[in-house]
């Protein structure tokens, strides 16, 4: 993962039977999910701004682009460790880096970047982020 003035975090997440294709490994979909998990809890836990805060206040993160590199398998019962991390912020969203590492081997099974743009909720269209966002995030 690139280094910057953003914080990285750390999420710990355990393969589950559903999350297993017809080949015996996790399917594809599966890393987007563990990647919007981890992102949940740390927005709550390291920034105090859990998904809710944004919601009360009529807003929303979507996901915009996705670009990810599939590695290695995870297999069933894999314990596996999520790091994330600001890339970069805009006036509109920003740019989520992430790998997935699998804690037996420790090698990294699958990494990429996550464009986030912030929305108004009643009218789905992209919003300024604010300076309170911009400070909580620049941890």
């Amino acid at each position: 993962m690139e280094k910057n003035q953003f914080s990285i975090f750390e999420t710990e997440l355990r393969v589950r039977p559903d999350d297993i294709d017809m080949f015996n490994h996790v399917h594809n979909s599966k890393y987007l999910d563990y990647v919007l998990a981890a992102r949940y809890e740390q927005m709550e836990k390291f920034y105090g701004m859990p998904w809710e805060h944004f919601t009360k206040q009529g807003l929303g993160w979507v996901v915009s682009h996705v670009d990810i590199n599939f590695k290695r398998p995870l297999l069933m019962n894999d314990l596996m460790l999520i790091r994330t991390g600001i890339l970069t912020m805009n006036d509109k969203g920003c740019a989520v880096q992430f790998e997935i590492i699998n804690q037996k081997t420790g090698k990294v099974v699958s990494d990429g970047i996550f464009d986030y743009v912030l929305i108004d909720l009643n009218t789905s269209r992209g919003t300024k982020v604010t300076d309170e966002m911009i400070k909580a995030y620049s941890i």
